[in-house]
């Protein structure tokens, strides 16, 4: 996996992921450090809805991930809401240092759930992990809830950059693994659909194409699966 530099042209895939969790956590920071390599100690807290664009190759296909960074502020729910369509990724976060954020996890991820119009690939994500002597949430204990909920899990520091890319690629990856998956399962079921029985003798009705010549599918825009 690399990231994609300046050359323009159509990206293969444009894959929507939001950001959610308390204000304060660094969601902002975490998006950042991520996009720009940049980190703002006296950051204030987002008002609405900002986002940012990060393009990558896996596989030799150009992704374009597009970052929506959603404000925690309890009166900016209702406005808020709205973004979550068409999302196919998520990080939820906390801080380690907060416990209240981290309860207030479960809260978060029925939102997701609630407003998001198709499956969403989620990792759970435990910010500031440079506070270690602030720590009021261990890492055994995301891991746990991670698992339970059926989630991945990383803990991250956007201060000092540890795991940030890493918690990204992670659902870029996965969110293009089901898509790929899909679209070969999808291309298998039309090859066998096309797949006549005669006179005893299987034939392709539309050309027989064998593994190592199937073409690959283009798509532009937001996939769903």
């Amino acid at each position: 996996m690399a990231f994609y530099a300046e050359e323009e042209h159509s990206q293969d895939y444009l894959f929507k992921i939001v950001l959610v969790g308390d204000s304060a956590v660094g969601k902002s920071n975490l998006l950042a450090r991520f996009a720009r390599d940049e980190f703002y100690s006296n950051s204030k807290s987002t008002i609405g809805v900002e986002f940012q664009t990060q393009k990558m190759v896996i596989d030799g296909k150009e992704i374009k991930a597009q970052i929506w960074d959603t404000a925690g502020q309890e009166r900016f729910r209702a406005v808020t809401s709205a973004y979550y369509r068409g999302a196919v990724g998520a990080l939820i976060v906390y801080d380690i240092s907060r416990r209240q954020t981290f309860e207030n996890v479960g809260r978060w991820l029925n939102e997701l759930n609630t407003h998001s119009d198709m499956n969403v690939v989620t990792i759970l994500v435990g910010n500031k992990s440079d506070l270690k002597d602030s720590r009021e949430v261990s890492m055994e204990e995301g891991k746990a809830l991670a698992e339970v909920e059926g989630l991945f899990f990383m803990e991250t520091s956007a201060l000092d950059s540890s795991n940030v890319a890493t918690a990204f690629q992670t659902v870029v990856k996965e969110i293009y693994d089901i898509l790929s998956r899909k679209v070969f399962q999808s291309q298998e079921n039309k090859k066998q659909e096309n797949l006549l029985l005669w006179n005893g003798k299987t034939v392709a009705i539309e050309g027989e194409t064998s593994d190592a010549e199937e073409p690959v599918r283009r798509f532009g825009g937001c996939c769903s699966f």
